[in-house]
C-alpha cells in the first residue's frame, strides 16, 4: 500500500508520496512513485501512482514510449491541454490492462492502480486529476482542492478541516506533512522516504523537488510539533458539566 496526496491551490501544487512498497511482511522495498515530465518554459507534469508496482511502472514506461489517443502516438510532452494527459494516461492503464489484466486475474491478482497527474502547459490553468483503475478520472476543483490515492483515510480529516483553494504553497507544504505523518503513524505499509514537489502556477518548472528521510531536521520538527499542539489542543477543552467528577 501507499499514501499519495495533491493539492490543487490558486497559487500552484503541492504533491507528496511515500515510497514503501510491501509484498509480504519479509519483502518491503523503497520505490519512488513520483515520476515528472518537463519540458522548462513550456509544461510540467507530475505522476503519483498507488498499487500494484508492476502496473504503475508499465504504465509510466508506456506513456514515454507513447500511447495513441484517437489515432495520433502522443507522450505527456505532446499532448496538448492537461484534459489529454489524463485522457493519455487513462489510455496508457487500459493498454496495460489489456495485455496483463487478463493473465492477472487467471494468477489471482487484482489489477490495482490508481494515479495523480498535477501540472500546466504554457498558456493554460494548472490542474490536478486522479485516475482510477478502469482508465477514467476526476479533477481537483476550487470546492475539492485536494486529491488523495492509497491508504488516504488517515490523513484526510486535517485536509478536509483546513485545506482552501487559497491556502498558500508553504502552508500546503506543512498540512501535506502532516497528513503523511498521521498516515505513517497509523499504517506500517506506508513508509518513509517521502518525495515533495512544489510547483508554483505559471513557473513552467519543478519549483521544488525534494526527498525527506528520517533524518529531515524539519519533518522531524512537524511530526513532534504536531503530536504536541494535538496533545495541547484535547487538554485545554472544557470537561463536560454531564461527567461525574
Amino acid at each position: 500500500m501507499t499514501y499519495c496526496v495533491g493539492l490543487y491551490l490558486r497559487e500552484g501544487l503541492v504533491m507528496l508520496s511515500d515510497t514503501r512498497t510491501n509484498a509480504g511482511v519479509d519483502n518491503i522495498s523503497i520505490f519512488s512513485k513520483m515520476n515528472v515530465a518537463e519540458v522548462p518554459g513550456e509544461r510540467v507534469m507530475a505522476v503519483l501512482s498507488a498499487g500494484n508496482l508492476g502496473i504503475s511502472q508499465a504504465v509510466w514506461n508506456r506513456l514515454g514510449e507513447g500511447v495513441r489517443l484517437d489515432g495520433e502516438l502522443h507522450t505527456l510532452r505532446s499532448v496538448p491541454t492537461m484534459f489529454r494527459a489524463a485522457q493519455l494516461v487513462g489510455a496508457a492503464v487500459r493498454e496495460v490492462y489489456h495485455t496483463d489484466g487478463p493473465t492477472m486475474q487467471q494468477q489471482g491478482v487484482g489489477f490495482d492502480v490508481s494515479l495523480l497527474v498535477g501540472g500546466q502547459i504554457q498558456g493554460q490553468e494548472h490542474r490536478l486529476f486522479l485516475v482510477y483503475a478502469a482508465g477514467n478520472f476526476v479533477e481537483a476543483t476550487v470546492d475539492t482542492p485536494f486529491l488523495q490515492i492509497g491508504e488516504h483515510k488517515y490523513g484526510k480529516p486535517i485536509l478536509d478541516r483546513v485545506v482552501n483553494f487559497e491556502t498558500s504553497l508553504v502552508d500546503g507544504v506543512k498540512l501535506v506533512l502532516i497528513s503523511m505523518d498521521s498516515t505513517l503513524r497509523s499504517n506500517l505499509t506506508v513508509g518513509m522516504p517521502v518525495d515533495l514537489l512544489v510547483y508554483r502556477r505559471d513557473s513552467l518548472g519543478v519549483t521544488l523537488r525534494k526527498r525527506l528521510t528520517e533524518d529531515e531536521p524539519y519533518f522531524r520538527h512537524v511530526r513532534e510539533g504536531w503530536s504536541t499542539s494535538l496533545r495541547d489542543a484535547y487538554r485545554a477543552l472544557p470537561t463536560p458539566d454531564w461527567v461525574p467528577a
